[in-house]
């Protein structure tokens, strides 16, 4: 589906046995905007910090249905130049919903010379939304606690194992090209590598 393109969706209204159709379509949002939707919306995650780009899904009244905030990988093993993270991804349960974030999501990563987009999720989720907008499951990931002795933190978030989902450029599955052949771009040793962003 292009970008300027609507998906209509059947969905039953609140409280209602009748069903109506619901014109969905991805809209522009700021990281503030989709961060207080993830705030009031999502089951298991707080707001990020930063993004490369954030997206939302509305209704043809214009009401936010759902969000996509897209960053650099958390995994500073994932974070190659080549590939993003959706961070958080969220609904108000309009069916259809994440697939089409998903795979907007998608779609602007690739125009902005992306090569792979990846995420998590916990096992119970099942991954449906996913397999839907085009993602393959990679396997399991460590989870686990952030916290060290020489950096305690907090954890907000479920520290059980994750499942890995990606999806790749089909003309270039396996893009493992070095910095130093990137034209035009000269990256400095990252100081922040225990994580912190």
């Amino acid at each position: 589906m292009a970008a300027n393109e609507t998906q209509t969706v059947t969905t039953p209204p609140s409280g209602h046995s009748l069903r109506r159709l619901v014109r969905l379509r991805i809209v522009p949002t700021t990281l503030e905007e989709a961060n207080a939707y993830v705030t009031e919306h999502h089951r298991h995650h707080d707001p990020v910090t930063g993004h490369k780009y954030s997206i939302a899904l509305a209704d043809e009244a214009r009401k936010v249905r759902g969000v996509a905030i897209v960053g650099r990988p958390v995994s500073r093993m994932s974070d190659n130049g080549w590939t993003l993270e959706v961070n958080r991804c969220c609904t108000d349960g309009v069916p259809n919903g994440c697939s089409m974030l998903y795979r907007a999501a998608w779609r602007a990563a690739k125009a902005m010379g992306y090569t792979k987009l990846i995420t998590y999720t916990l096992p119970e989720e099942g991954g449906g939304s996913l397999k839907g907008a085009g993602f393959r499951l990679v396997g399991e990931r460590g989870g686990g606690k952030w916290t060290r002795a020489s950096r305690p933190r907090v954890d907000t978030h479920p520290t059980q194992t994750k499942w890995l989902w990606e999806l790749q450029d089909a003309e270039q599955p396996n893009a493992k090209v070095s910095d130093a052949a990137r034209p035009g771009v000269e990256r400095k040793p990252n100081a922040n590598a225990g994580g912190v962003r």
